[in-house]
């Protein structure tokens, strides 16, 4: 019998910014002597063809492309099949397709953190334009959500993608439900940050396969700065580790970011609730991309869980 060709981590990725990304991942697999199988729009059906023949196999399973690109979608859902099924040699997949697509959606976020006690905006949740076209919204709720305010849909945020900030006006809600018809809207609060040690309170916080990375992001310059842990101390931002935790608990992703800021009046708030698919542009390549000394550290930790 054939052995099939065994890989420790494949990888699915079609955006070309990740390059730098990818190079680490070679890096650290190389000094470990481990086995990392890139999939690609030119590969993708010829990889999974040859993994339904049971020809190739890979341990572990990270998809950064099926999200975009419904290319890759087959081979998401069979490695989760796979997994779920508890099939002998089924690859394991970091942060399983069915979890990811729940943690996307902003409206059931919001509803979960609240249930769990976690600050978020206030926001009123606006039902499909398809579903329901007329917006219904009572003058105290409207008052509640105070000017400007954000819309932004529940599904299609990636990057930013239909998100509107500064937003004052009842048509301007009807104008951004059409432009995702089947999608739920949230209406939020405009959340302003304090300042702490110059700078805007506003954090970027990744969880990695069980390491909690805390860094500055400015919501405006959308530019990171590391956080060293004496800093945190200093600070007493200890609430970004507890309630990236406790967000790890609703989502249950092995790797994902939040946004959370700490307002004028004392609040710590979940501003973006979960980046299913983090961002990992380097700082070196790119200015609003991510410091490399932390993408860096997500590379490390997640191929010593691989290894």
């Amino acid at each position: 019998m054939e052995t099939a060709q065994t890989y420790d981590l494949a990888i699915a990725w079609n955006w070309e910014y990740d390059f730098g990304f990818i190079d680490l991942v070679h890096e650290v697999a190389c000094r470990n002597d481990m086995k990392v199988l890139e999939i690609r729009n030119e590969n993708v059906e010829e990889i999974f063809n040859l993994l339904r023949k049971e020809k190739i196999r890979f341990r572990y399973f990270l998809d950064r492309a099926s999200d975009e690109d419904e290319m890759f979608q087959p081979l998401a859902w069979y490695v989760l099949r796979q997994f779920r099924s508890s099939e002998r040699y089924a690859p394991h997949p970091i942060n399983p397709y069915d979890l990811r697509i729940i943690a996307a959606d902003k409206a059931t976020m919001h509803l979960e953190f609240l249930t769990h006690n976690i600050e978020v905006p206030y926001t009123i949740i606006v039902s499909p334009y398809n579903h329901k076209n007329e917006v219904e919204l009572s003058l105290s709720e409207l008052a509640k959500l105070r000017r400007p305010f954000i819309i932004k849909p529940a599904n299609t945020t990636g990057g930013g993608i239909g998100v509107v900030i500064g937003a004052e006006t009842l048509k301007e809600i009807i104008d951004a439900r059409q432009s995702h018809k089947n999608d739920k809207y949230l209406l939020q609060e405009t959340i302003t940050p304090t300042i702490l040690a110059e700078h805007r309170a506003w954090f970027r916080v990744f969880y990695a396969f069980g390491d909690i990375i805390p860094s500055w992001w400015n919501d405006i310059t959308h530019i990171y700065s590391p956080m060293p842990e004496e800093e945190e101390r200093r600070l007493g931002l200890g609430q970004l580790r507890t309630i990236t935790e406790r967000i790890h608990t609703i989502c249950q992703l092995d790797f994902f970011s939040t946004e959370l800021a700490f307002t004028t009046d004392g609040r710590c708030v979940a501003v973006d609730y979960v980046n299913e698919m983090c961002d990992m542009r380097l700082q070196s390549q790119f200015s609003d991309g991510v410091p490399d000394i932390i993408v860096q550290q997500i590379v490390a930790r997640m191929m010593e869980c691989v290894k």
